[in-house]
């Protein structure tokens, strides 16, 4: 397995030849130059990543990552730590939301045990444990670095093995209760933001329930507030092996010049401790909605993404990442196969000066 340093030195630059072709055949099909907005740039985006302006997307995968957090004892979260085990089951079995969603998608869905606790395992879960749950940060480190690392390498490798069976888009999600607390907690000190601005109430938090969150969070950032404001670090002391294995696999795919779709807000905040190990990895990345959880629109902004999707969604899992899937076949679709002008004996549209 390569060490999370290789596969960051293996992220190169996008084929702005490919994307100024995609824009040319954007442009030559008979509609308004432009209107079909943000599928327009994404279809460029995955163009100049892939270095081809003709390409496919109809292999894909949803990689859904499963992990516990200590952080669950401080009751900031409506159900326990079995549920995370219980939900990775029905994933495997192919009965949860996501899989009814990817169905429909054309969409594998893959679920990884990256530090479940006390998890047996179970058919069709993938074995990528790095420790068991991990720590409450409230109190204590989440992991240590190299447990850190060792499940971003671990996301990495999953992202590149789907590569080399064929993979043409790949989506990051996640299953993990009391993952949105430590998110948030990781997001608040990267971005600097006040958690008791952002902090959101999860699968349905009371009010009382809502205060023991933001409690557990000001002091895991009160603990972790010593030390440099390092990547690695703070992914290790705040967040989650969920969110280390997603880090790990957007810069996965980056490496293998793979687009991979970004659901809400946990993997925002996993897509952006990538961009800041390695900035050229947002080529490879989609927003696909706005979640109402937590700092999701901070995080998408600081990432410079565009989210096509505000429909209030927070489900995690995925979701909104497969939701995205068949708008970008809709957009490939007339792409692809669209009327341009001279076929229609139409004037093209000029761009306005």
């Amino acid at each position: 397995m390569k060490k999370i340093n290789e596969v960051i030195r293996e992220i190169g630059t996008p084929d702005e030849e490919a994307r100024v072709l995609a824009k040319a055949r954007w442009d030559a099909i008979a509609k308004p130059m432009n209107s079909l907005g943000s599928f327009e740039e994404m279809i460029m985006q995955i163009a100049a990543l892939k270095g081809t302006a003709v390409f496919s997307l109809e292999k894909r995968a949803l990689m859904v990552f499963c992990a516990d957090n200590g952080v669950v004892a401080q009751e900031v979260s409506q159900c326990g730590s079995e549920v995370t085990g219980k939900v990775a089951v029905s994933l495997a079995e192919g009965r949860s939301t996501a899989n009814t969603m990817a169905a429909r998608a054309g969409c594998r869905v893959i679920p990884a045990d990256v530090g479940m606790l006390d998890f047996p395992g179970h058919p069709g879960i993938r074995n990528m444990r790095v420790r068991n749950g991990t720590g409450d940060i409230s109190r204590e480190a989440a992991m240590t670095e190299e447990e850190c690392l060792n499940a971003m390498a671990e996301g990495a490798a999953m992202a590149e093995e789907l590569c080399r069976e064929g993979m043409e888009l790949l989506a990051v999600g996640e299953m993990g209760i009391g993952n949105t607390t430590t998110a948030t907690a990781l997001a608040a000190a990267l971005l600097g933001l006040n958690p008791d601005e952002i902090t959101g109430r999860g699968a349905g938090l009371s009010t009382a329930g809502l205060e023991r969150k933001k409690s557990a969070i000001r002091a895991a950032l009160r603990r972790a507030a010593s030390g440099e404001k390092d990547t690695v670090r703070l992914m290790a002391e705040l967040g989650g092996l969920d969110i280390a294995a997603m880090c790990g696999a957007c810069l996965g795919a980056a490496a293998n010049r793979i687009p991979v779709i970004i659901d809400g807000m946990i993997t925002a905040t996993a897509a952006y401790c990538a961009c800041l190990l390695c900035p050229g990895a947002k080529a490879a990345m989609l927003a696909s909605h706005i979640s109402t959880e937590g700092p999701d629109k901070q995080l998408l902004e600081a990432l410079e993404l565009k989210a096509p999707l505000d429909a209030g969604m927070h489900l995690g899992e995925g979701t909104g990442a497969l939701m995205l899937m068949p708008l970008l076949d809709m957009a490939l679709d007339v792409y692809h196969n669209g009327q341009n002008f001279d076929s229609l004996g139409i004037e093209a549209y000029q761009p306005l000066r």
